[in-house]
């Protein structure tokens, strides 16, 4: 009797230990940061996402274009921040058009097998402009992100508040304190019907907001954003693009104020991506 109630007891704590062994002993996602002439973020982003736990490749567009099969090792693609290509023409357009021409069928098959794709900034405006955010309509893009309301390069630190749950990136956070620097992040849809669509299909994940979680003017709505709509991801919710940068608050010491108001346990961005490693075990 004692060594089958023994055996009973016991094997659900075996189960258990099995389960978390697995866990914290599955490989570690790789991720590929795609950068291209005039990117300047992809170190801080390739930094951010080791402290995360994942592992991490700087992959030039080029490299890719000429193997677009390398994206089959990688479970997240992430375009970081920086000025593409000069932002010639418009913020991150020629990045865009090489991604949707060049290797849009190879980014679409990696987007709808169940991976992650995350743009930061630039990255932000190449994905919107490649349409893998929001698709464009027989009439072309429906939206676009443009210049400043304030007619300048706006570099600050803003807040965010994350809004419903469809986002894996942004699982079990509410609110982020992050920097802003762009010159091209007023977020512009053609009809006004269609940033309501964006919002009551869930993909208007973040807001920016006054520090108290009020709307907001200028400057904590830093480029005059219609809804003050600072991220949005795409119907599926595992593409996300954003214009804060979460990679430079991904450290305490990197928030602006930690010297007078004290050391938080980690910066703001780490969760984000913590939760893109995290999606994959």
């Amino acid at each position: 009797m004692y060594n089958e109630h023994h055996t009973r007891t016991r094997a659900p704590r075996q189960d258990l230990l099995i389960l978390l062994h697995t866990f914290l002993t599955m490989p570690a996602p790789n991720v590929l940061i795609l950068r291209a002439p005039g990117t300047n973020c992809d170190e801080e982003t390739a930094f951010a996402f080791e402290l995360a736990g994942a592992k991490v490749q700087r992959v030039h567009i080029y490299q890719l274009r000429e193997d677009p099969k390398l994206l089959h090792r990688f479970q997240i693609l992430v375009v970081p921040g920086g000025f593409s290509y000069g932002d010639d023409v418009a913020a991150g357009k020629i990045l865009a058009n090489q991604l949707s021409v060049f290797l849009g069928d190879a980014v679409h098959k990696f987007r709808d097998s169940e991976k992650l794709i995350l743009g930061i900034c630039n990255g932000f405006q190449v994905l919107l402009k490649a349409g893998l955010l929001v698709p464009p309509d027989e009439e072309g893009p429906v939206v676009t992100l443009t210049h400043n309301m304030s007619g300048k390069f706006e570099d600050r630190w803003v807040y965010l508040e994350v809004k419903g749950n469809k986002c894996p990136f942004l699982r079990g956070i509410s609110r982020l304190y992050l920097p802003v620097a762009h010159g091209e992040g007023k977020f512009v849809c053609r009809k006004d019907w269609i940033r309501q669509g964006l919002i009551q299909a869930g993909q208007a994940v973040l807001i920016y907001v006054e520090a108290d979680g009020s709307a907001a003017d200028y400057p904590a709505n830093p480029n005059g954003s219609q809804g003050d709509i600072a991220g949005v991801c795409d119907a599926s919710g595992r593409v996300l693009g954003l214009m804060p940068h979460p990679e430079r608050h991904v450290l305490p010491t990197q928030h602006p104020r930690w010297t007078r108001e004290g050391l938080q346990a980690e910066g703001d961005g780490l969760q984000l991506f913590r939760n893109a490693v995290e999606f994959f075990r």
